[in-house]
């Protein structure tokens, strides 16, 4: 009889990851298993054989995989499990697919369809440096910061062509599943059979691709977004991260890690490389980069020598007088906007905010409509005529009249997307509009509306963040922002970063051709280095100033943060016991640990609970992990190196 110490993927007690089982054959460290606990019947992972106890054990149940799980990546679960604070079954649950016990039918592969013509790649300088400079590396992580048109994209085909040829496997990283589309497009003229992996494929189709990893004797290249970096491949030479520096490589469920981390470790684990690709990198990851002595790779010119750099035009929005025709879309946007579709050519047009009015009052009284639960303004959303609540997503009915002093004069403050869209449908007729957000319908997504993007058939393009990234459209000729300065006002120590950035991104969608292009930016703060820097994509400028603000301040990269978070049902009991565990904290006496608040959270209020928070700050990370056992484990919650304090 051999004996192991099994980790069910549900948490039993939470002192205990693991448990001892008996098995009647030998297994190996990392078999899928299936055990009894209690009356249940749960999915277990053997992490080490060991001696027989002193004590009666229960059998293993059954073997779900034949192959183990790599052992690189049983480490890794094991690493986040302590690096983030979290009990092992709670990662083995982000790390295994849903439906591990049921069986499959076996699929047929689908041909993979491609809109692009394709030459052979001729690589700049630039690129061809870039190439060598990581191919010749010690294992480890690169920086690779090139401007948007830079040709990262046929940089990292290059590498992981050099990867697979060594027999080694390569997994490619994406923010947004919207992106899949477009980078395995990229990607299938180079590589058979990718393997493809995000959340909007079914259980099934999830359960198909991780087994097809677990599986495969052969060297693949995986993609999808940050899950991807779960599948469990032998031996993994490379992981390229592209768009680096975008928050959704950042989980925010429990366990809350961030991919580039975890990246950093399963690289490590396996000796290989990490691609950090983006053309405004987190300042964080770029001081870290230059402390470390790692690789900081720069191309700065575009991919094609022809590329024309776009006519950038500045828009005060506190000046009136720009916007004679329209109270929101500038004299300067709507001829250019004529001038691109009469030519047949695409426009874009980028606003960060959902909707089509994000506050409904009464003129008369003031009274303005508010989510019951969750306390903030509710927004119009006039297609479907009802008011939302984005935090909670409750609607209620759109008043005809003011519910406080029964007046007829309600009005609609605030500009969405949806409320562009329409304006846009009266202006241009005859034109096809497209938006995409996060209220777009099912199969309405820039994924599934890719290669009409590509080909042109869509006129006008309007959207927030999911259209500002990674998108190559050969017929675009213009970019319009609506209100550059949105983000800034936000109570939060990256706003500024978070504008630079979606503001040089959304203007790197043009001037990647010999074809003149055009971007109109307005803002009600057409001074502020967010906004300057951003215009000019001049990330060296914006670095310097921002890196010496948070240095100031003592932000990240130079401290680490811990947001805790109390909720309770009642705003009373929310801050007295936000008040007792900060005083609780506060006689610890860490002297290295600096106590933020309590402060009422952004959203204070939230599905009828209130929540208040603290935000500690410490030059040690372990400072902050000694703190977690002092935080009760009911009505708080825990974020160990936030991306915001929001």
């Amino acid at each position: 009889m051999h004996y192991y110490e099994v980790a069910p993927n549900q948490i039993i007690r939470t002192a205990s990851a693991s448990f001892t089982y008996a098995s009647d054959v030998e297994l190996p460290v990392g078999k899928l298993v299936t055990i009894e606990v209690g009356k249940k019947v749960l999915v277990g992972v053997v992490l080490r054989a060991v001696s027989k106890p002193n004590y009666d054990t229960k059998a293993i149940s059954g073997v779900i995989e034949d192959q183990p799980l790599p052992e690189q990546l049983l480490q890794l679960s094991q690493w986040l499990s302590t690096y983030y604070a979290t009990h092992l079954a709670t990662v083995l649950q982000t790390i295994l697919p849903r439906g591990l016990q049921k069986s499959r039918r076996d699929r047929k592969a689908s041909p993979q369809e491609s809109y692009r013509d394709r030459t052979n790649i001729v690589f700049t300088s630039e690129q061809a440096n870039a190439i060598e400079s990581i191919d010749a590396m010690s294992p480890g992580t690169a920086l690779l910061h090139g401007v948007t048109g830079s040709g990262k994209t046929h940089v990292y085909i290059e590498l992981a062509k050099k990867t697979i040829e060594r027999g080694q496997s390569v997994i490619l990283l994406v923010p947004e599943i919207a992106l899949t589309s477009q980078v395995v497009d990229e990607f299938s003229h180079h590589f058979e059979n990718t393997i493809l992996t995000h959340s909007r494929q079914t259980e099934a189709e999830r359960h198909h691709a991780w087994r097809d990893a677990l599986n495969s004797d052969k060297p693949r290249v995986a993609i999808g977004p940050r899950s991807a970096l779960f599948l469990p491949l032998k031996n993994v030479g490379m992981i390229i991260i592209d768009e680096a520096h975008e928050p959704s490589f950042k989980q925010e469920q429990s366990p809350r890690y961030s991919a580039l981390r975890a990246a950093s470790v399963l690289a490590s684990l396996h000796a290989g490389k990490v691609v950090l690709g983006s053309a405004t990198p987190a300042i964080a990851d770029y001081y870290l980069a230059k402390q470390s002595g790692r690789p900081v790779i720069s191309m700065k010119k575009r991919a094609r020598d022809n590329a024309v750099a776009p006519t950038i035009e500045l828009v005060d929005m506190t000046k009136r007088t720009n916007f004679k025709k329209h109270r929101f879309l500038s004299d300067k946007l709507l001829v250019q906007l004529d001038e691109t579709l009469a030519s047949g050519n695409q426009a874009l047009i980028f606003h960060n905010r959902r909707g089509s009015a994000s506050t409904t009052l009464c003129e008369n009284c003031g009274w303005s409509a508010m989510c019951t639960r969750c306390f903030v303004p509710l927004t119009l959303h006039a297609d479907k005529h009802h008011l939302r609540c984005h935090v909670c997503g409750i609607t209620e009915r759109v008043p005809t009249s003011c519910p406080e002093c029964h007046g007829a004069d309600i009005i609609h403050k605030g500009i969405g997307t949806k409320l562009i869209e329409s304006e846009l449908r009266k202006l241009f007729p005859d034109k096809i509009i497209a938006r995409f957000d996060g209220d777009s319908e099912s199969g309405e997504s820039i994924e599934q509306k890719y290669k009409e993007l590509y080909n042109g058939e869509i006129d006008i393009i309007i959207g927030t963040q999911v259209i500002a990234k990674g998108l190559d459209l050969p017929k675009l000729r213009l970019v319009g922002v609506i209100q550059a300065d949105s983000g800034l006002s936000l109570p939060d120590y990256g706003s500024s970063e978070r504008t630079f950035q979606l503001l040089a991104q959304v203007i790197g969608r043009v001037g990647r051709s010999h074809h003149a292009t055009n971007v109109i930016v307005q803002s009600y703060q057409p001074t502020h280095p967010a906004v300057v820097d951003g215009l000019a994509q001049n990330y060296t400028q914006f670095y310097e100033t921002a890196l010496k603000e948070r240095q100031r301040s003592h932000f990240p990269p130079f401290t680490y943060l811990l947001k805790l978070t109390c909720v309770y049902k009642t705003e009373a009991a929310a801050i007295k016991n936000a008040q007792k565990l900060a005083s609780e904290l506060r006689k610890l006496r860490s002297s290295d640990v600096q106590i933020l608040g309590p402060t009422p959270a952004f959203y204070e209020r939230q599905r009828d609970t209130y929540r208040w928070q603290l935000t500690l700050k410490s030059p040690k990370r372990a400072s902050l992990v000694a703190i977690l056992p002092y935080v009760p484990s009911t009505h708080w919650q825990y974020e160990l190196d936030p991306m915001s304090l929001l």
